[in-house]
């Protein structure tokens, strides 16, 4: 179960105004541990006198610690800068921007979530295939091999093909796998959620796990070379109007 309620009192405690804040992370993934912290992400807006004079204020608020006996780790990002992320081929601010868990929401949320359509691009596949090849190789490193980063590889890698091939994102690995039908996801997952008795795996798990990681970016580059996705975001001068009109109403 998901502390909304002391999730949203982080969100008033933030320093600027929110436009929104939502769940990403391992709740987010769909594997949550019993000791997963809370990942929080959102957008704040600075004020004007900290936009136009001299000493502009943080692009990026990050505040980590125990808050009622739960580790929540709370990063957002200034309007502009997150727009701007929101025009290259960066999955994780679509993800943050369209996660089903939201913590506090605006207008100017649900207008984001309507462009972030139009944001997406071909070339968000690198975005995907980048952070498997990370955790892929965090995974090979560690003796004995762990569950987390092997499920890592498969959340990313899942999410890049379904979104070359459907045009969407999706960040839950159980919602994925009901259209890929990997037999192995679930029974990761259940030693995920397990604890850390059962999240590691025997060496002889790592012939199938090698050979479905080289399978699966191979799926995502095929997926890349046969998207209909644009190769470019049609959405700048929607947010560059948008942005413009945030502030404004900052102003008033």
């Amino acid at each position: 179960m998901i502390p909304y309620a002391t999730l949203e009192r982080q969100v008033v405690a933030h320093p600027y105004p929110l436009l929104f804040a939502t769940i990403s992370g391992a709740h987010l993934y769909g594997f949550p541990s019993p000791d997963s912290d809370f990942d929080l992400r959102g957008i704040h807006l600075l004020p004007l006198d900290e936009l136009v004079g001299l000493k502009r204020g943080p692009d990026t608020v990050e505040k980590s610690g125990i808050v009622e006996g739960l580790e929540i780790d709370l990063v957002t990002h200034e309007a502009e800068k997150f727009f701007g992320l929101m025009l290259k081929k960066n999955g994780y601010v679509l993800e943050q921007l369209l996660s089903p868990l939201v913590v506090s929401t605006t207008p100017w949320h649900a207008e984001l979530r309507e462009i972030a359509s139009r944001c997406i691009t071909r070339f968000h596949a690198h975005h995907y295939l980048g952070f498997a090849s990370t955790q892929w190789h965090l995974f090979q490193k560690e003796e004995p091999p762990r569950v987390k980063p092997l499920l890592y590889v498969y959340r990313v890698l899942l999410t890049g093909i379904h979104l070359m091939r459907a045009g969407k994102i999706e960040a839950n690995l159980l919602v994925l796998n009901d259209e890929m039908k990997l037999p192995y996801i679930n029974e990761l997952v259940a030693r995920k959620l397990a604890g850390l008795e059962k999240s590691k795996l025997e060496q002889a798990d790592l012939a199938l796990h090698t050979a479905e990681y080289l399978r699966l970016v191979s799926l995502l580059e095929e997926a890349m070379k046969t998207t209909q996705l644009p190769e470019a975001p049609a959405a700048g001068d929607e947010l560059h109007d948008l942005l413009l009109r945030v502030r404004r109403s900052a102003l008033v």
